[in-house]
């Protein structure tokens, strides 16, 4: 039994009439009565009854044409769901972020995917230090990352979004907490709360370049994991902290953020593949997150894709803004 055979019927038995069913399938009637009596031979049960002016369906035809509607539909939705698939507008898409993007992305991207691709299904991983997002990279468990660069991953595709300027976290009663802008040398004396070095966090060793370019190494009292501690910690009154801007979306009562007096301290924000990503509902939410985040015409030169390989410890960019020597907190 084919599929046009079941579609021959229905015409059949939705006109009670060869010659109608015959222009409606845009075929001649003589093989159109032929194809009918073939399937009913093959299941070994009458379906119709013929006369010279009506078909009537006999009770194994009405339960058959019920069958057989069923069937067309199912393959009919089969084909659509297969294009959805294929334009990328089903599927799950597992999507890990940094803990500052989660704070700030997170509540504006999630009901954009959901309006521009609702059927996609998202699982989402916030809280994550990058190098965490690398190995859910590598072994299939994350499908696509906002993170800090580098990554030397060799199987890892990056496309760099942003820079985000790293500002000061203090508490509220601070004597700096008053100022408008603070200035980095100010901060030479002050208990450092910061992201932990043993994992290799871009953050860190920004803040420990940031102050040393300013001419201190930071006196670390505590390493925090996620950013929500870290600025909880802060607010406590155990200590300051560099963090990038986008924190300041983390609204934590005792806790101020003030930008640095001359800015220029950057950390950058990307988006990570793996290399191999062949997924079209996972390009679909790539290319919707690359819209979402695109940075400003004044933005990095660097935002094309780069490849891990370009992430050398001596590399410099096109802007001429040397690339970090380590992997993201």
């Amino acid at each position: 039994m084919e599929l046009r055979h079941l579609r021959y019927y229905v015409a059949v038995a939705e006109e009670r009439h060869f010659g109608r069913a015959a222009a409606r399938l845009h075929m001649a009637q003589p093989p159109l009565s032929q194809q009918i009596k073939q399937l009913e031979a093959e299941i070994g049960v009458q379906l119709l009854t013929r006369s010279t002016r009506r078909v009537e369906l006999t009770p194994a035809g009405e339960r058959f044409l019920d069958r057989a509607r069923a069937i067309l539909a199912d393959v009919d939705d089969a084909g659509d769901e297969a294009q959805r698939v294929a334009a990328g507008e089903v599927g799950r898409v597992s999507l890990g972020l940094i803990g500052s993007a989660t704070y700030e992305l997170l509540p504006t991207i999630v009901p954009v995917l959901r309006e521009q691709c609702p059927e996609l299904e998202l699982d989402l991983h916030g809280e994550m230090l990058t190098p965490a997002q690398e190995e859910g990279l590598r072994d299939g468990s994350l499908d696509i990352c906002i993170l800090r660069p580098p990554v030397r991953d060799p199987g890892l595709r990056v496309r760099v979004l942003r820079r985000e300027a790293l500002v000061v976290a203090l508490p509220a009663s601070h004597p700096l907490a008053h100022r408008e802008r603070i200035r980095l040398e100010d901060l030479r004396d002050e208990p450092f709360i910061t992201y932990p070095s043993r994992h290799r966090s871009v953050v860190h060793d920004s803040i420990f370049d940031a102050c040393q370019r300013a001419g201190f190494v930071p006196r670390v009292v505590q390493e925090v994991q996620e950013t929500s501690t870290l600025v909880v910690f802060v607010a406590a009154g155990l200590g300051v902290a560099l963090v990038p801007e986008p924190v300041r979306a983390l609204s934590i009562a005792g806790a101020v953020y003030r930008p640095l007096e001359g800015g220029g301290e950057f950390v950058e924000l990307a988006v990570a593949t793996r290399e191999t990503e062949s997924s079209p509902h996972v390009a679909r939410v790539l290319a919707c997150l690359r819209t979402l985040l695109a940075p400003p015409a004044t933005a990095l030169a660097s935002a094309d894709p780069v490849g891990p390989a370009a992430a050398s410890a001596d590399a410099t960019r096109a802007d001429g803004i040397p690339t970090p020597s380590q992997s993201e907190g």
